[in-house]
């Protein structure tokens, strides 16, 4: 739920630094260099202390964090390990351009993995990873798509957020949550209530781009579009898939009318509080992450409330059960002083089921490997079960990994915008006019 609260302008920033060169490197050890292993790795470390760098900052995150780290400890005891919170993107990118990386650094976000690959920001992990034998189809192969670009593997998924549709039981008087888009209009229209000025007191389901969690990289999933052609290049005006979902959008929109939906959705609490208005009854149905369940857990725990995949094309049946993910990453940047000892910090909390579900467990995030999502020892109940089952979903997608992601993200947020709006008249020929957008920087970021 955390890296919700990083800015685009945070990722922008982020993403321009990591475009200049690394100094203050040379002669550091690396993982390219690190020596066969004989025998078993805690043997053949040295005594060392490693810093990690993560982005956690609340007291109980903290503490997950140390306590996920408690059987490394058992095991590498020569190892001391220092962990430092709080910490952003650029931050870690700052470090290791000025030689002062940390040993071990995460990220809440994937948008920069790509740069941070291209860039070697952060080491290449598919030496060591050869080496030690480990098998990647422990991981959802789409968990292992968004941690590598151009063949270099240079972080690994630690925890990751999973997309669904939430609803108010109260609200529903009995219906099933929908399961295509053509239900979750019906629904929207049956749900919603209106005074006798026609302003919106209640809404079925808000199609708002600017709505919260509605960005095109959460709802796209719901038609199957794609971001990218396979030569990296923009799909957003060629795949008709986009055409799907905008038009179902902009119908439902125009169905409240834009003015008073801007109106009742400028009229709602913040989103990152207790007067979140799904939990005052003032919207039946949200689509959220599964950290929901845990701030609900603790902001409205009388909420009576139910979780399910998102809706999606009714030519897709296929689809259903799956959405969109990302997740929180780490990796061992350039510079570190000690890679070796990183590099089995980075494997323990990466692949230790234990590990990965005390974590899950504490943060009530999802975690990436396929036994710790069977794992016993995993607090899971039918709401958060959802989210478990649409993360390990075959079709469930992401963002591919691009250097100029954010952009990419943002220019089709601000098209969006004026869709919405009614100010694009020519839908085709403003597509191509985004897919030039995006093209046109790929050319200048060496794509």
């Amino acid at each position: 739920m955390h890296r919700r609260f990083l800015t685009l302008t945070l990722a922008t920033l982020t993403a321009a630094a990591l475009t200049a060169c690394t100094a203050g490197t040379e002669g550091a050890p690396t993982l390219g260099s690190r020596p066969k292993p004989s025998g078993s790795a805690s043997a053949a470390l040295p005594a060392s202390a490693i810093e990690l760098w993560h982005g956690f900052s609340a007291p109980g995150e903290v503490k997950a964090f140390e306590d996920a780290i408690a059987g490394f400890r058992t095991k590498f005891p020569q190892i001391t390990v220092k962990l430092v919170k709080g910490v952003q993107d650029e931050q870690i990118t700052q470090a290791v351009r000025g030689g002062k990386a940390p040993d071990i650094a995460s990220s809440f976000t994937t948008d920069n993995v790509a740069q941070w690959c291209r860039s070697g920001t952060f080491q290449d992990l598919t030496p060591v990873i050869g080496q030690d034998g480990i098998d990647l189809s422990v991981l959802p192969e789409v968990s292992r798509s968004y941690t590598e670009y151009e063949g270099r593997r240079c972080v690994m998924p630690l925890l990751a957020d999973a997309y669904g549709l939430y609803y108010n039981r109260a609200l529903m008087k009995g219906s099933e949550p929908p399961k295509t888009l053509s239900e979750l209009t019906e629904l929207t229209k049956k749900l919603t209530v209106r005074d006798a000025e026609g302003n919106i007191e209640v809404a079925g389901f808000i199609p708002s781009f600017q709505y919260y969690e509605n960005s095109a990289s959460h709802l796209a999933p719901m038609v199957g579009a794609t971001w990218y052609k396979p030569d990296g290049t923009s799909a957003i005006g060629s795949d008709p898939a986009w055409r799907e979902l905008l038009r179902w959008q902009k119908d439902l929109v125009d169905w409240y009318g834009y003015d008073k939906l801007e109106k009742f959705r400028k009229s709602l609490g913040q989103e990152w509080s207790a007067g979140h208005p799904f939990y005052k009854g003032k919207v039946a149905m949200v689509l959220d992450g599964e950290w929901r369940n845990a701030m609900i857990a603790g902001e409205a725990k009388d909420l009576d409330y139910g979780t399910a995949p998102l809706p999606v094309s009714d030519t897709r049946p296929d689809l259903y059960g799956s959405g969109f993910t990302a997740g929180t990453v780490i990796g061992v940047p350039k510079g570190a002083k000690n890679p070796q000892a990183a590099w089995e910090l980075v494997k323990y909390l990466t692949t230790d089921t234990s590990a990965l579900v005390t974590l899950s467990n504490a943060l009530r995030n999802v975690p990436t490997t396929k036994a710790s999502l069977e794992s016993p020892d995993l607090d899971k109940d039918p709401n958060f079960q959802t989210f478990l089952d649409i993360f390990a979903h075959p079709k469930t997608s992401t963002v591919p990994a691009n250097v100029n992601s954010t952009f990419n993200q943002d220019t089709v947020q601000e098209f969006l915008g004026r869709w919405e709006k009614g100010a694009v008249t020519d839908l085709d020929a403003e597509l191509a006019k985004v897919d030039k957008r995006l093209d046109d920087k790929l050319k200048l970021s060496g794509g």
